[in-house]
C-alpha cells in the first residue's frame, strides 16, 4: 500500500520500497572491499542528547564518542525500538520484533536457522565474536539453577557466534553470573540483597539492582569493565595470531543502564551525577577499542559503530536536579514511542571509506544492519521474505540518493513513522513514565491519538491529530497494513 505524495517530502523521489523488503547485495564501487572487520559497540539506554556530537549542552563529557562523529559519519535520524529485548532482537535477525512475543525469560526469541548477523557474517568467512548482554534468552534452562556441565541451549554460540563471554540480561536482573560459550563459569549459588540508592530521584535509579542469586565472585561493578578487557584482549590476540580472516565484534554493554555503578576514576566527573559518571566509562571503553585498532593497524580496515539500544532512563526531576537533558530536546524516555524512547546516537568509521565529519538525516533502523552487513560482503540474501532490514551502505557511505532507502517505520506496535510524519495510535507514553510519571501536565498525555511533523517538531509539542483528519485517517490504516506484513504477529 502506497500513502499519497502528501505524506513525502518534496525532495524525494516518488519510487516506494515494499517495507518487507530486504535490499541486500553489494554496492557498485570497486573501491568498497568486501571483507572488512566490523566492530559494534552497542550502549545500553544511552540517551540521544548524552554524547556532546549530539547535544553541545550535554553535562557529561564524551571525547571518544565525539571523535568517531569526527572521523565519520553521525546519522540524526536512526531508531532502535522503545526498549532493550526487541531492539536486540531486529538488531541481531534483522526483523521486526512483532515476529516474537519477546518472551526471553521462557526460550530463546531466535528460533533454530534463522538468519543472523552473526551467521551471515560467518557464511562469508567470518570469525565472529560477542561479549557482552544477550537479552535473547535461551532453550529449557532454569537459569537459577544452572549448571556449568550443561549446555545453555539457544543462546549466541547456537545463532552464529563462534565465542561469546557475557551475561543473560541486564545487570539489575538476577541471577548474577558470566557465560562463556554455552556454559555457566560459575554457577549463581550464593544470594544477594536487592540494591538501592537513597538519592536518586527514582526507586529503579542510581545504584538499583534486584534481589537473587549470584555467582561466588561476581561483583556488579567489574562487569562492564571485564567485557572492555575482554574485547581488547580478543582484538589484540586475533592479531597476534592471524589468520587471515576477518573478524566480527558485537561488544554489548550493560551501561549506562542501571545499576549505575562508574568506577572510582569516573566517579563526580561528570555534570550528571553517577548516571554522566557511567556514560563517561562508556566513553572510556569506546576509546580503548579505539585505541587498540589503531595499535594492531586494524583502524584502516574495519567499520567501527557505536549505538544504543533505546532512550535513556532519565527523569524530569533528574533534568531538574542535574540540568541535563539526557534525551536532548527529545520528548519522553525509555519505553515511551515518542522520540526520547527510541531515536538513538548512530555514529560509524571506516577510515577511507567512510567520510570524515559528515551528518546525515536518512530515516535508518537498527534491523537494518543485517542488510547493511549483507551488503558489505555481497551476499544477496535469498532467504529475506520476512526482514525489515534495508541496506543503508549508500547512506554510511554518504553517497547522493534518488530515492530514500527507508521511508516509513513500523515503531514497535501503535506507531508509523512515514516521511517527516509521524502518528501514534493512542498516547505515546510507556510503561515506565505511566508508572513513575504522575503529572499528565508535565508529559501532555492524549490519548486519543498523536500526529507530528517531525521536521518542524522533533520535540513533538504541536500534536496535530485533530487538526489533520485525513492524514491521521491514511497513517492509520497505513499502521494496520504493516502490522499484518509482520510474520506471526500478535494481537
Amino acid at each position: 500500500m502506497s500513502l499519497p505524495s502528501i505524506f513525502r517530502p518534496a525532495s524525494l523521489a516518488t519510487g516506494l520500497f515494499s517495507f518487507y523488503s530486504c535490499t541486500g547485495g553489494p554496492v557498485n564501487n570497486d573501491q568498497v572491499p568486501s571483507n572488512p572487520n566490523i566492530v559494534i559497540i552497542l550502549a545500553d539506554d544511552l540517551g540521544y542528547g548524552d554524547a556532546r556530537c549530539y547535544n553541545s549542552e550535554s553535562g557529561i563529557p564524551t571525547p571518544n564518542i565525539d571523535r568517531i562523529a569526527q572521523n565519520g559519519i553521525r546519522l540524526t535520524d536512526a531508531y532502535a525500538h522503545p526498549w532493550c529485548v526487541p531492539s536486540r532482537y531486529g538488531l541481531i535477525t534483522g526483523r521486526h520484533p512483532l515476529n516474537s512475543k519477546l518472551n526471553w525469560r521462557e526460550q530463546s526469541l531466535i528460533e533454530p536457522g534463522r538468519l543472523t548477523i552473526a551467521s551471515l557474517l560467518g557464511r562469508n568467512g567470518y570469525y565472529t565474536a560477542m561479549i557482552g548482554k544477550w537479552h535473547l534468552g535461551f532453550d529449557s534452562v532454569n537459569l537459577e539453577k544452572v549448571n556449568p556441565d550443561e549446555p545453555m541451549k539457544g543462546g549466541p554460540v547456537d545463532h552464529g557466534f563462534d565465542y561469546f563471554y557475557g551475561i543473560h540480561a541486564s545487570l539489575d536482573i538476577p541471577p548474577y553470573f558470566y557465560i562463556e560459550n554455552d556454559r555457566a563459569v560459575v554457577p549463581p549459588v550464593n544470594y544477594i540483597n536487592e540494591s538501592r540508592s537513597p538519592d536518586a530521584t527514582r526507586p529503579t535509579s542510581g545504584k538499583f539492582w534486584r534481589s537473587g542469586n549470584i555467582a561466588p565472585g561476581f561483583t556488579h561493578k567489574e562487569v562492564d569493565p571485564a567485557f572492555a578487557e575482554k574485547s581488547v584482549e580478543f582484538i589484540r590476540d586475533y592479531h597476534q595470531n592471524e589468520t587471515g580472516k576477518p573478524f566480527f565484534l558485537y561488544l554489548s554493554l550493560t551501561s549506562p543502564h542501571t545499576p549505575w555503578l562508574p568506577q572510582s576514576m569516573f566517579g563526580g566527573q561528570s555534570g550528571a551525577g553517577s548516571y554522566g559518571d557511567f556514560v563517561m566509562q562508556v566513553d572510556n571503553t569506546v576509546g580503548r577499542i579505539i585505541d587498540i585498532l589503531e595499535q594492531t593497524g586494524y583502524e584502516n580496515e574495519t567499520l567501527l559503530i557505536f549505538t544504543s539500544d533505546n532512550g535513556p532512563l532519565w527523569y524530569i526531576d533528574d533534568v531538574n536536579k542535574f540540568g541535563h537533558r539526557s534525551a536532548g530536546e527529545l520528548r519522553g524516555m525509555k519505553n515511551d514511542v515518542w522520540e526520547g524512547g527510541h531515536r538513538i546516537p548512530f555514529l560509524a568509521q571506516w577510515p577511507g571509506f567512510i567520510p570524515e565529519n559528515i551528518t546525515r538525516d536518512d530515516l535508518f533502523s537498527l534491523d537494518d544492519m543485517l542488510a547493511t552487513f549483507a551488503g558489505i560482503i555481497g551476499d544477496r540474501l535469498k532467504e529475506s521474505g520476512d526482514m525489515n532490514s534495508f541496506n543503508q551502505l549508500p547512506v554510511l557511505l554518504n553517497r547522493q540518493l534518488t530515492e530514500p532507502v527507508r521511508e516509513k517505520l513500523l515503531i514497535y506496535d501503535h506507531a508509523i513513522r512515514y516521511g517527516d510524519w509521524k502518528f501514534i495510535e493512542g498516547s505515546g507514553e510507556g510503561r515506565v513514565s505511566k508508572r513513575w510519571i504522575n503529572d499528565s501536565s508535565l508529559i501532555g498525555i492524549d490519548t486519543a491519538g498523536e500526529l507530528y511533523n517531525l521536521a518542524e517538531d522533533a520535540s513533538e509539542k504541536n500534536n496535530l491529530y485533530f487538526d489533520e483528519p485525513e492524514r491521521v485517517r491514511l497513517l492509520k490504516s497505513e499502521l494496520k497494513e504493516m502490522k499484518k506484513q509482520v510474520t506471526g504477529c500478535f494481537p
